[in-house]
C-alpha cells in the first residue's frame, strides 16, 4: 500500500523521513502534534493534511503567523497537494514524496521524535531541495541522455575540420536546456557528474560517424583535475575507432598553474589534444597562461567575435594580438559565436584559422549524423 511521507534537512544536514501515518496529520511546534517541529517561525499548530481522495492529499493552513507555501507560493486555503511538491511551513523546509520507490534518503523519524531543522533566515525561505531532483538523477543514469554536434570548419574554404559535443536532454519530465540542466547540478553539487554523464553518451554515439574529424568536448572546472576525469578520458581512447578529442578547458580551469602542467603532460600521454575555452574574455592571468602551458587550440570568447565587423581599430588589434599570441606558441586560433559574413571575413584578415557559429552551422541531432 502507497504512504505518504515528508522529507526534511536534519540540523546535522542529513536528510530524514516522516511518515504520514494517519489523516487528519497536524504540523506545528506543539509538542502534541503528529509532527513536532522546532523551526523559528513555525505556529504551535500550523497546518494539517486532511482526507486523500483520488490518491490526492489536501492541506490546509491553521491560521498561523507566517504562512503555508507549496512550490514557494503561500496557499490561501485548503490545496491538493502531489507527489515532490515542496512545502514550507513557515521557514520549515519539507519535500513530500509517495511510497518507497521515490526516496532519496533511508532514516525515518520515530514517532514521538521531535523534529529538528536546520536553521535558516526569518525573511526567506530556505532551498534545502530543488525541483526535479528526481529526474535530473534519473538523467544523471541515462535516462533522456541525447547529445548534438556544432561543425566546426577551416576559415578558408570553410572545409569541415570537426565537431563540438553538446549536451541535451530528453527526459519527458525534464525538458530543459543545458544552462538550466548545470544550474540543477550546482544546486545538488553535480557539474561534475552531469559534464561526464553528457560525455559517457555523446562520445560513443558520434565516434562512428567521425571519419577522420576531431571532436572537441566540455569539461567542468569541478572534474578538469581530478582522477576520475582523467580514468573517464582513458575509457573514451579505448573505444574503436579511438576518437580524436580535443578536450575543451573552461577559462575559470585555466588559472590553475600546476594543474593546468599536470593536465597537459597527461592528456598528450594520452594522445589527445585540448583547447582553452572563452579566451580572451577574461584577466591578464588567463594571458600568462597561454605563454605558460600552450594549448593546441584557443576558443577565443564570442563576446569579442561578435560585432567585430563594426569594432573600432583599438578592439580589432586587440584580437588581432590575440590570434599572433595564439600562433606564436604554436596553437591554432579558433573564433567563436561568428553569425554574419562580414564577421567571419574580418575573422579571415585577423588570422583565425577556425571558425565555429550559426554562419557555418547549427547544433544538429547525433542521430542526423549516421545518414552521412
Amino acid at each position: 500500500m502507497e504512504a505518504w511521507f515528508l522529507e526534511s534537512v536534519a540540523t546535522d544536514s542529513s536528510r530524514v523521513t516522516h511518515r504520514i501515518a494517519k489523516l487528519p496529520f497536524r504540523i506545528g511546534r506543539d509538542a502534541g502534534a503528529d509532527l513536532a517541529v522546532e523551526a523559528r517561525g513555525l505556529s504551535r499548530q500550523h497546518a494539517e493534511f486532511r482526507e486523500e481522495a483520488d490518491g490526492r492529499l489536501l492541506l490546509a493552513d491553521l491560521g498561523s503567523t507566517n504562512g503555508t507555501w507549496v512550490n514557494r507560493q503561500r496557499i490561501d486555503g485548503p490545496r491538493w497537494v502531489v507527489e515532490k511538491d515542496i512545502i514550507h511551513f513557515g521557514n520549515a523546509e519539507f519535500r513530500l514524496g509517495l511510497d518507497s520507490a521515490t526516496r532519496l534518503v533511508a532514516r525515518d523519524i520515530e514517532e514521538g521524535e521531535r523534529t529538528m531543522l536546520v536553521p535558516t533566515g526569518a525573511k526567506a525561505l530556505s532551498q534545502n531541495f530543488v525541483e526535479h531532483e528526481r529526474e535530473f538523477r534519473e538523467l544523471l543514469a541515462g535516462k533522456g541522455l541525447t547529445a548534438a554536434v556544432q561543425p566546426i570548419v577551416q576559415a578558408q574554404g570553410g572545409a569541415l575540420f570537426a565537431y563540438e559535443l553538446l549536451g541535451r536532454c530528453e527526459h519527458p519530465l525534464l525538458k530543459q536546456p543545458p544552462g538550466r540542466l548545470f544550474d540543477i547540478a550546482r544546486k545538488l553539487n553535480l557539474k561534475a557528474e552531469l559534464s561526464a554523464a553528457f560525455r559517457q553518451f555523446g562520445v560513443p554515439a558520434v565516434a562512428p560517424h567521425l571519419q577522420g574529424l576531431k571532436l572537441f568536448v566540455n569539461t567542468d572546472p569541478d572534474e578538469t583535475f581530478t582522477e576520475t576525469f582523467f580514468q573517464s578520458l582513458r575509457a573514451l581512447r579505448e573505444l574503436a575507432p579511438p576518437p580524436a578529442l580535443v578536450i575543451e578547458v573552461h577559462e575559470t580551469a585555466v588559472m590553475d598553474g600546476a594543474g593546468m602542467r599536470t593536465l597537459a603532460q597527461r592528456i598528450t600521454e594520452m594522445g589527445l589534444e585540448f583547447a582553452y575555452d572563452d579566451f580572451g574574455a577574461g584577466d591578464f592571468g588567463r594571458m600568462k597562461q597561454l605563454f605558460e602551458v600552450p594549448p593546441h587550440y584557443v576558443k577565443v570568447d564570442m563576446g569579442l567575435i561578435r560585432g567585430i565587423d563594426r569594432a573600432s581599430d583599438g578592439e580589432r588589434k586587440s584580437v588581432a594580438d590575440l590570434v599572433r599570441w595564439t600562433i606564436d606558441v604554436g596553437a591554432v586560433p579558433l573564433a567563436e559565436g561568428v553569425e554574419t559574413d562580414a564577421e567571419a571575413a574580418v575573422c579571415r584578415d585577423l588570422g583565425f584559422e577556425l571558425i565555429q557559429g550559426y554562419l557555418t552551422g547549427k547544433p544538429v541531432p547525433v542521430a542526423s549524423l549516421a545518414g552521412g
